[in-house]
């Protein structure tokens, strides 16, 4: 099990982290929560309805790795052949960011929050040589494989992989490459990402 997601019996997911594998997650969803930002404020307004009709941004954020997080849903306007194509997308995809973004940022903070209080929990189990064994639900591994494909995309994003092929060249890295820890983190969370898509499909 350590490294790899295993199936629970009546669904959800298991699998052994030691101390620094569970440092080096909890810091990174600490991280992207920070990136992501707050939500709105509970007492930000006594009409229920007001939160739930409120609107969010309009346009792109200015962080790469947010960009790549919260992407336009319509495509990059400046690939559209003619200027009022890619005028017609923007407008789409602010009108559609407006509506949405909000929601998908609370659902990637819900992600990287379950993440957090799942290592917090597992932490203060002793270790051992296999190290500590994190146990999921299935709600709980489906939020888990959320939180690690945004961690992914925010790492990749800051290594500008844009395709399978910057993949690739990440194996061949010199060790004395600054972008070497973080390029291992990459990778590792593949692993895991994939494990877990393969428990959960089993």
């Amino acid at each position: 099990m350590p490294g790899q997601f295993e199936p629970l019996p009546g669904g959800g997911a298991a699998v052994a982290l030691d101390d620094v594998e569970i440092s080096i997650i909890r810091s990174l969803a600490v991280q992207l929560l920070e990136l992501i930002g707050p939500g709105p404020a509970e007492d930000a307004s006594d009409d229920p309805l007001a939160e739930l009709f409120a609107e969010g941004p309009s346009e792109p954020p200015s962080d790469p790795v947010l960009r790549r997080l919260f992407p336009d849903a319509y495509g990059d306007p400046e690939g559209a052949p003619q200027a009022a194509e890619a005028e017609e997308q923007r407008a789409h995809s602010a009108e559609f960011r407006r509506y949405t973004e909000n929601d998908l940022r609370a659902g990637k903070r819900d992600s990287a929050l379950a993440v957090i209080r799942g290592l917090d929990a597992v932490a203060s189990q002793s270790a051992g040589e296999d190290g500590a064994v994190l146990k999921l639900s299935a709600d709980e591994s489906r939020q888990w494989l959320g939180a690690l494909n945004d961690l992914r995309l925010a790492i990749g994003s800051r290594l500008e992989i844009a395709d399978e092929d910057d993949t690739d060249l990440l194996y061949r890295l010199p060790d004395d490459d600054p972008r070497k820890p973080m390029v291992m983190a990459y990778l590792w969370l593949g692993g895991l990402q994939e494990s877990l898509v393969a428990t959960l499909m089993a």
